[in-house]
């Protein structure tokens, strides 16, 4: 399979590193340097492309992908508010695409625990509900994606809640997530349900970027020659 990078920090690296080992050539290897590699001259020799740049040019990057015919999987996170579009323009132009907040395969687990959670904490109203989550001092967004993508499931279910807040919470309806920034700090996400009697959490714990990294070569391998709008749901089959 040739994979065109898009991103090429910490992680397009460590994206690179398993992808070669796995047998994929990575064809193109685009950071801030070389955006005129953007094009669909360039980019339309990739079987599919993965993107990891910022909230500020995500957006640009996918179109240019789509211009070019390229599936495109994408793990930026920050730029919630143009997905609807992307996704509406996927399905109705025939692009291949995949967005994700975290393709950590434990990560996406997590999710359907995490859900699961809400579900039954749902009809317990004895118990808050709070987030924490702690990232590397070089993570630009607050909350991470990861984070709200955990508090949205919990919202979904547990009503009592109407809205999540990136600081401590002031009123009984919101889900208060504090976000922390210490080095060195892949990730870790804590949803903990509390109550007078007892405390329930789920902790979550990355050791590296490789599992992040490993999980969008997989969604890769999983996206190329496919159209339409995916999620990690149907790569991990959950």
């Amino acid at each position: 399979m040739k994979i065109a990078l898009i991103g090429y920090g910490k992680m397009g690296k460590a994206i690179d590193a398993i992808a070669t080992a796995k047998g994929h050539e990575v064809i193109l290897r685009i950071d801030i340097n070389s955006k005129h590699l953007l094009e669909k001259e360039h980019l339309g020799q990739a079987d599919v492309a993965i993107e990891f740049t910022t909230p500020e040019t995500a957006y640009e990057n996918v179109m240019k992908c789509f211009a070019a015919d390229v599936p495109v999987v994408s793990g930026t996170t920050g730029w919630l508010d143009k997905l609807p579009e992307v996704k509406a323009m996927a399905e109705k132009e025939g692009k291949g695409f995949l967005q994700t907040t975290n393709f950590s395969i434990g990560v996406n687990i997590f999710f359907e625990i995490n859900k699961r959670l809400a579900e039954l904490m749902a009809s317990q109203p004895q118990y808050d509900v709070q987030m924490e989550e702690i990232h590397h001092t070089q993570k630009k967004d607050s909350p991470s994606g990861t984070a709200i993508s955990l508090a949205e499931q919990v919202l979904g279910a547990v009503t009592r809640k109407h809205a999540w807040v990136n600081e401590e919470a002031t009123a009984a309806d919101q889900l208060s997530i504090i976000s922390k920034r210490i080095d060195p700090a892949p990730g870790t996400h804590t949803v903990t349900y509390t109550s007078a009697i007892d405390d329930i959490s789920i902790t979550h714990t990355a050791h590296s970027r490789e599992g992040f990294a490993a999980g969008a070569v997989v969604a890769a391998e999983y996206l190329k020659g496919k159209k339409g709008v995916y999620t990690m749901k149907d790569v991990l089959n959950l």
